[in-house]
């Protein structure tokens, strides 16, 4: 029982960086402005790009994918030398997981974040740095042939248990632990469910294309 204190305080410091608005934040900055009013209303890097530009949306990927690494790569492996629980998977799960959700509601903009995508993908670095690679092919490649961000996003995370369980073999590494490898089953789904209005207009032939990343776009 001696160790929920713990656990506790690592999900809530967690959170607290995971909150960090950044695009909010480098809107205001830049451009007065609240990057939720503008382009797909959405506080995250792709949206920051169209309206703000590339300079804009680079700042807030690599703060956003920061956000997502440190509580794993480096909260989690402390608090592991603590040995509040003997499985650095769970606590590793716990801290990338409040991180993502401080990101997507965060505290700092009334409870109206980002996607989770930058930030999921730090921790995915950090947990999984073999498969990671491969999936990032896999949303650069969407992209480039459908202009679709959204799109990349929901692939690249339906990818990664897949590439979780054949990559050892050909790799000759060592196979995630149980716990890691069961929580990547569940990132699709986290993906899905804060992209349910982009799966809508993709559906009803609505959804931003990332025109200028299309190589194989038709010009006009």
């Amino acid at each position: 029982m001696t160790e929920y204190p713990y656990l506790i305080l690592l999900f809530l410091i967690s959170y607290i960086m995971g909150s960090t608005p950044t695009s909010i934040i480098v809107g205001r900055i830049t451009k007065g402005i609240d990057i939720r009013q503008y382009g797909s209303g959405n506080a995250g890097g792709t949206n920051v790009f169209r309206v703000l530009g590339f300079k804009q949306a680079l700042v807030v990927v690599v703060v956003d994918v920061f956000k997502g690494w440190l509580p794993v790569a480096v909260i989690a492996p402390y608090f592991f030398a603590k040995q509040v629980i003997p499985d650095l998977g769970v606590l590793q799960i716990i801290c990338g997981f409040a991180a993502v959700l401080g990101h997507v509601y965060t505290i700092f903009a009334g409870f109206k974040g980002g996607k989770g995508v930058g930030t999921l993908g730090g921790m995915l670095i950090a947990l999984f740095p073999t498969a990671f690679p491969f999936c990032l092919a896999v949303a650069i490649i969407t992209i480039i042939t459908t202009g679709y961000v959204s799109l990349a996003s929901i692939l690249a995370a339906t990818s990664l248990p897949v590439f979780l369980f054949t990559l050892p073999p050909f790799l000759n590494v060592e196979p995630a632990p149980l716990s890691l490898l069961v929580f990547s089953l569940l990132i699709p789904w986290l993906i899905i469910f804060t992209h349910r209005s982009n799966i809508q207009r993709l559906r009803n032939g609505e959804e931003n294309r990332f025109v200028k990343a299309m190589i194989f776009r038709k010009e006009s």
